[in-house]
């Protein structure tokens, strides 16, 4: 299975080249040496819902059919990848499938993600940095719902397929940020806690994915946001030391020097 990325969008608008070089230069060298060594049964390559770019509301969920619309260098690099796995499959018979994810929450998540930095944040009493007016929406799937859905297609998956794995609950960021200021009790001074900051270079208003094909082939997520929300704040609460220093990525646009070698 092949997770390994560079994954945060705001990190892409300052560094794009590196996403370029880890997310498909780093998929091309896995699929080539998958090919030289001849033995791999399943090459799983791990995607995102990003590929599909921004979905309006007015349309239906995108589908593992629709056209990829990447927005952003970092869906980009991820959609680039994408191709090059495709190739590999048809020009070399590489046993490849295509996984394509919602946003993913759940304990141990790094808190440069948008719900353990708020928790982070609120923790400290400061405000939730909010990018632009805050009704982009998205779409969260709990960390063991996605652990299971890999192990499922690892399992009945079918070569050469890609496969949507998904949840039906949406949330604007500005609610999101609201539901974690009640939960630390500071409901009466909201305002305080909410800032509203210079959106992203673009900022897509919503993705928004159907699984019907991995529903089909058995799989279903069975936590619900109640849970799974309660569960994720009380592990950052219970693990305030589990990271050294976050304060360099808890501001509103984290600049970070990513360097790499491949």
């Amino acid at each position: 299975m092949h997770f390994a990325a560079q994954s945060h969008v705001d990190h892409s608008f300052g560094n794009s080249f590196v996403f370029t070089e880890v997310n498909i230069l780093g998929t091309h060298k896995l699929l080539e040496a998958a090919k030289e060594l001849g033995t791999i049964k399943r090459f799983i390559h791990v995607s995102t819902d990003e590929v599909y770019g921004e979905i309006a509301p007015n349309l239906p969920n995108a589908s593992e059919t629709c056209i990829l619309e990447p927005t952003n260098p970092y869906a980009a690099s991820k959609a680039g990848a994408e191709f090059v796995v495709k190739s590999y499959q048809r020009s070399f018979n590489l046993p490849t499938i295509i996984t394509r994810s919602n946003n993913v929450y759940g304990p141990k998540q790094y808190p440069e993600k948008v719900i353990p930095k708020f928790i982070n944040l609120l923790n400290r009493r400061k405000p939730c940095c909010i990018h632009g007016d805050g009704t982009n929406t998205r779409t969260f799937l709990h960390v063991d719902d996605v652990v299971k859905a890999f192990d499922h297609i690892l399992h009945y998956g079918t070569i050469s397929e890609v496969y949507n794995i998904g949840s039906d609950f949406e949330i604007s960021i500005a609610e999101l940020a609201n539901q974690l200021i009640q939960y630390f009790g500071l409901s009466e001074h909201t305002n305080e806690y909410l800032s509203f900051v210079t959106d992203r270079k673009f900022n897509d208003r919503r993705y928004a994915i159907d699984s019907t094909k991995l529903k089909q082939l058995g799989w279903q997520p069975t936590i619900n946001w109640q849970q799974g929300f309660k569960q994720t704040i009380e592990w950052y609460l219970n693990n305030q030391t589990y990271w050294s220093d976050l304060d360099p990525i808890l501001v509103a646009h984290p600049i970070i020097n990513l360097k790499t070698q491949i």
